[in-house]
């Protein structure tokens, strides 16, 4: 199993150029210090919400590939918008970091989710993994989309990072400035 940081700053790195809507918690606070960049969207409280506002901005702007990332318990909050996401085919993935933990909220376990790949390859999506290691992370085939990647993470032993300081409506504006660019797809934020 891979410390969320990890997998994280490996999928930053891979996708750097995508657009980029981290859950809210701890998962965003990890993005937020591990690289902070004008393409992340970060959500602040709207836990349940990764997918469909991913699945939103990858229909408003289809050439550019959208990351998702969501945690076990965001994941299982919203497990409707895998048809949805399914049906329209974005240039989409869908990254589940699976660590069985509210770690956010005080390390609840979640709700049993049962085979998140299965669930969305069920739903249509093109194709679905999970993942333990860095290894098999890096080799992964994500060419075909919407994927749903389902990252087993370790329990959390390391802090939380410092809060996102920008307010949501600062973070809207500076998302919508990212997209207005038209050089800003073309290369690594």
């Amino acid at each position: 199993m891979l410390d969320i940081r990890d997998a994280l700053g490996a999928l930053l790195e891979r996708e750097s150029a995508a657009l980029t809507v981290s859950t809210c918690g701890y998962i965003t606070r990890d993005v937020y210090n591990i690289r902070d960049r004008a393409n992340h969207f970060y959500l602040v409280g709207s836990m349940g919400m990764a997918a469909p506002i991913g699945l939103g901005i990858a229909l408003a702007h289809p050439d550019r590939r959208v990351l998702v990332l969501d945690g076990d318990g965001s994941f299982a909050m919203n497990p409707g918008c895998l048809p949805m996401i399914a049906e329209h085919r974005p240039d989409l993935v869908h990254v589940v970091l699976d660590n069985g933990a509210h770690e956010s909220t005080g390390g609840q376990r979640t709700a049993a989710l049962g085979d998140p790949a299965a669930m969305a390859l069920a739903a249509g999506y093109a194709a679905a993994h999970t993942v333990d290691d860095l290894d098999q992370l890096a080799a992964l085939d994500l060419t075909g989309t919407p994927t749903l990647v389902r990252i087993r993470c370790k329990p959390r032993s390391h802090p939380a990072g410092k809060r996102v300081e920008q307010t949501p409506q600062e973070l809207v504006k500076r998302f919508r400035a990212h997209l207005a660019d038209p050089a800003a797809h073309l290369e690594a934020v």
